[in-house]
């Protein structure tokens, strides 16, 4: 049995970003850990609630998705959210961005070091889509991969190429383009050419869903994936997107444990 750590910016991002991941390695035997940098304050909040029950909810919510992926461990850093480029909230003192980032990978160092971690995943260099946090999560892995001496270290990312194909067949009202700037100006995720793995979570899918479902006070970022068929569900987050740090792609099929 080898150990996984995921490490995530809020409450939600396992479930979407890698929820099949988690799930797999969960049901094959291995140690899964998952670490989220902030209590999702700024996420979604549903009329009539104030901040402190969104983040009681957030952390229910987040307790019970891991408790379908089969998550051994949940650890929380203690940041707040820093909301998205341009908020007000960026500035707030206890904000993920703010944080010293020495300070918070030894942190999350201390967890990766306790666990004798085996495989570690972060977020590609601009977080997938610039989200702030996101971006933080990425300086602040690598850092701590560095501190721990990780050897297998994988930045989870969004296929760019994958979205493009399946936007010929969506229809009309549901089409984006996935190379237009994201919230950091650069187009989500990275093309294939950067991608090293794509793993095979078809037999994790329904777990996956499951999982995002959990997050229901999120609305905006879960809402439309429950309107999915089986089939549709599949065909679009059926393989789940990694760079193994040293290598690119084309992505090949295997396994972070290989």
């Amino acid at each position: 049995m080898s150990t996984m750590v995921a490490f995530h910016a809020h409450p939600d991002d396992e479930s979407l970003a890698m929820g099949g991941t988690l799930a797999r390695a969960s049901a094959e035997g291995h140690r899964v850990v998952v670490v989220v940098a902030t209590n999702g304050d700024h996420g979604e909040k549903p009329e009539g609630t104030t901040v402190a029950q969104l983040v009681e909810t957030r952390k229910r919510e987040m307790e019970a998705s891991c408790a379908v992926l089969g998550v051994h461990r949940l650890v929380w850093l203690g940041y707040d959210d820093s909301g998205m480029n341009g908020w007000e909230q960026n500035k707030a003192p206890n904000a993920f961005i703010n944080a010293d980032t020495e300070a918070a990978a030894q942190k999350l160092a201390f967890v990766l070091i306790e666990e004798g971690v085996d495989v570690f995943t972060t977020y590609d260099w601009h977080g997938n889509y610039g989200h702030p946090d996101h971006l933080k999560v990425h300086a602040v892995g690598h850092r701590a991969a560095e501190i721990a001496n990780v050897k297998n270290v994988y930045e989870m990312t969004m296929n760019r190429d994958h979205w493009k194909r399946l936007m010929e067949f969506a229809p009309e009202g549901e089409k984006f383009n996935p190379d237009e700037p994201a919230d950091d100006g650069n187009p989500m995720g990275e093309p294939e050419a950067n991608i090293s793995h794509k793993i095979d979570v078809t037999k994790f899918c329904e777990l996956k869903r499951q999982a995002i479902k959990c997050h229901a006070s999120q609305i905006t970022d879960t809402g439309f994936l429950g309107t999915l068929t089986p089939e549709m569900f599949e065909m679009s987050f059926g393989f789940e997107w990694f760079i193994k740090v040293g290598e690119s792609g084309p992505p090949r099929d295997a396994w972070l444990f290989d």
